[in-house]
């Protein structure tokens, strides 16, 4: 069973989110928050799977509630927004959420990335990724990271890093450099341990901000 909390301002959307979730059998909503302070309380208290984070709130916002969730090891973060390009996505995700989608995303889309991420995956679209990105760090600007963070990558795992910022996944990973898909998810696995990175979104994020990537390429 995954234990979710849902967080949001608006009682209307909280009270969709938990119908749309509380109908599948896998999936118990254990609690509801309408700020981020309240959100950051419930995860201490409850240890839910995964928090559903609104982004604009009162009191505490969705990126500061999401950074100590995440620091704090309390539970996964799906972040939800209105908005496909807000400056306050990319902060969460800096800040360790595992993706985000928006809110008119379809009710199945919404319930498949829940799970996939209570299974430790992300759900953030490889496009709207770079679109983000492309805002938020600039194209051709100065990497925002060191570069020597990437030293301890081989030239095989630097590769297949720079395809996942491209969005591909594991299978096109594997056609794109004559590999198993096997080969490439120990690939992956060694990426996101060798970084310290969370999931694929971190990754994305690290590649771009480090230079090995650019944004609007590819």
């Amino acid at each position: 069973m995954i234990r979710v909390v849902v967080v949001d301002d608006q009682e209307l959307m909280r009270v969709g989110f938990r119908m749309v979730l509380g109908a599948q059998a896998d999936i118990d909503v254990v609690g509801e928050a309408g700020d981020g302070a309240q959100a950051i309380k419930l995860a201490e208290e409850l240890r839910p799977d995964v928090v559903l984070m609104d982004v604009r709130m009162p009191v505490l916002d969705g990126v500061e509630a999401t950074k100590r969730i995440v620091a704090d090891r309390t539970a996964r973060v799906l972040v939800m927004t209105t908005f496909d390009l807000d400056e306050y996505v990319y902060a969460a995700l800096q800040g360790g959420a595992s993706g985000f989608l928006l809110k008119d995303t379809q009710p199945d889309h919404l319930v498949s990335a829940l799970r996939a991420v209570a299974s430790g995956d992300a759900v953030v679209s490889p496009s709207v990724t770079r679109r983000l990105l492309d805002r938020f760090v600039g194209a051709g600007g100065s990497p925002l990271r060191d570069t020597a963070e990437l030293d301890v990558l081989t030239d095989r795992e630097r590769e297949v890093l720079v395809l996942i910022a491209k969005g591909m996944s594991n299978l096109e990973i594997a056609e794109a450099l004559f590999l198993s898909e096997a080969t490439v998810k120990t690939h992956v696995g060694r990426i996101l341990a060798k970084l310290e990175l969370r999931d694929r979104v971190q990754a994305v994020v690290l590649a771009y901000e480090t230079g090995l990537a650019r944004p609007g390429l590819g």
